[in-house]
């Protein structure tokens, strides 16, 4: 547990790291996103063997409610990714001094709206290309899940900010890239679109888990995706 709790902080860390420092000024402006989706990929690449790279309590609400997580990592992981969040949005300011701080309110509705279906797409795609048997030892997971937080980040990003990502979203407040008034859309929604996303998967057995017909169901193995 200790190894996969690791894993998760060090993830985080660098993907809230790399939103505050190409986010903020002097920062990579409109490539921000791609420099965002890149490290998502990479760090899911780096940590998904250890704990399946989620990343996101969003994600890692999905994986629990799909059956892969217990409750003890799914509280455990919540308590490293924040916290890592956190740390990482101390460390941009502690490297870029003059941060103004976040003064535009976000539209509610519409922020909502956005960050539920992106969450949503990004819970719907981890669970399909990480836990599914269809598509299990793949080698794209990780792009395919950074694809679509770069996406949605040029997609809705001018709307809600493009979060996705609960950790996100309170590193996204320290830095002062959101309202703390702010901070519940983004829970609020976030954990929404991942039980959504979770429910959809489950619902229509998109993960190959159950018998079709008088099909036996295929035993677990050591190679199945956890």
């Amino acid at each position: 547990m200790t190894k996969k709790l690791v894993a998760e902080a060090i993830g985080t860390f660098f993907l809230v790291f790399t939103v505050g420092q190409t986010v903020l000024a002097p920062g990579a402006g409109q490539f921000a996103p791609l420099a965002i989706g890149f490290v998502l990929a990479i760090m899911i690449y780096a940590t998904g063997h250890v704990s399946g790279g989620h990343l996101n309590p969003a994600v890692t609400l999905g994986i629990f409610l799909r059956g892969r997580a217990t409750a003890a990592e799914l509280v455990g992981y919540w308590i490293a990714q924040v916290l890592a969040g956190i740390l990482a949005a101390l460390v941009v300011r502690y490297l870029k001094t003059d941060i103004a701080p976040a003064m535009t309110a976000l539209p509610v509705a519409p922020a909502l709206l956005a960050e539920f279906l992106f969450t949503f797409a990004l819970v719907f795609m981890v669970l399909n290309v990480a836990t599914a048997r269809g598509t299990e030892g793949n080698s794209y997971f990780g792009f395919a899940i950074g694809g679509t937080v770069l996406v949605g980040a040029y997609a809705v990003g001018a709307i809600s900010g493009g979060a996705f990502n609960p950790a996100v979203a309170v590193g996204m407040v320290v830095m002062s890239l959101a309202r703390a008034a702010d901070l519940w859309i983004f829970l609020v929604a976030n954990l929404a679109g991942g039980a959504a996303a979770a429910l959809v998967f489950n619902a229509f057995d998109l993960g190959g888990d159950k018998p079709v017909g008088r099909e036996k169901a295929v035993p677990e193995t050591a190679g199945s995706p956890k």
